[in-house]
């Protein structure tokens, strides 16, 4: 008759040694921490009642085949040509939002719009800074919240039915639902 016999086989790893956190590890990890608990800004992440959920309207094909077409465009900037489609006639998206959707840098967002060469058709003025004010516009920003672009950004916004406050910065919530 066979008896089983179990035999322990010893561990043979080192020891974990534990990993000292370093004083700015800390202090990201303390950071970090409290940006996550924040209640988030309704300013930026609520989309507009009207306007949630919206994806390009017909009326944006001939624009959405113009920016697939674009030889000179990068793939990063017909991402965002092609998001900025989204937004409805008489609302504003910011950077910011736009930023998140793509999983990119607002700045980034800005230089892509900037070279737009299908503006106003592709209505890269329907992008606001997150504050509400206007931004830059064709690549330039204004000084002492003056000039000739901002002049035209205002009137294409105006046109649509956009309004401002006395400080002139945009009326209402931001548009932030992208598909």
């Amino acid at each position: 008759m066979a008896v089983a016999v179990s035999r322990k086989i010893a561990d043979t790893s080192p020891p974990a040694i534990p990993k000292k956190t370093t004083k700015v590890q800390k202090t990201y990890q303390a950071n970090t921490t409290a940006k996550r608990s924040a209640a988030p800004s309704t300013k930026q992440t609520k989309p507009t009642a009207t306007a949630t959920e919206t994806p390009p309207g017909p009326d944006m094909q001939p624009q959405l085949d113009r920016i697939a077409a674009s030889p000179t465009l990068t793939p990063y900037q017909k991402r965002v040509l092609r998001l900025l489609c989204q937004v409805p006639r008489g609302h504003v998206t910011t950077y910011a939002l736009m930023a998140a959707h793509l999983g990119s840098s607002p700045r980034a967002v800005g230089n892509a719009m900037r070279r737009n060469p299908f503006a106003p058709e592709v209505p890269c003025h329907r992008c606001v800074a997150t504050g509400g004010g206007l931004g830059g516009f064709k690549g330039q920003w204004p000084k002492d919240g003056e000039g000739i672009t901002l002049d035209e950004k205002r009137m294409l916004l105006r046109e649509e039915g956009v309004r401002w406050d006395d400080a002139g910065r945009v009326l209402g919530t931001p548009f932030g639902g992208f598909v």
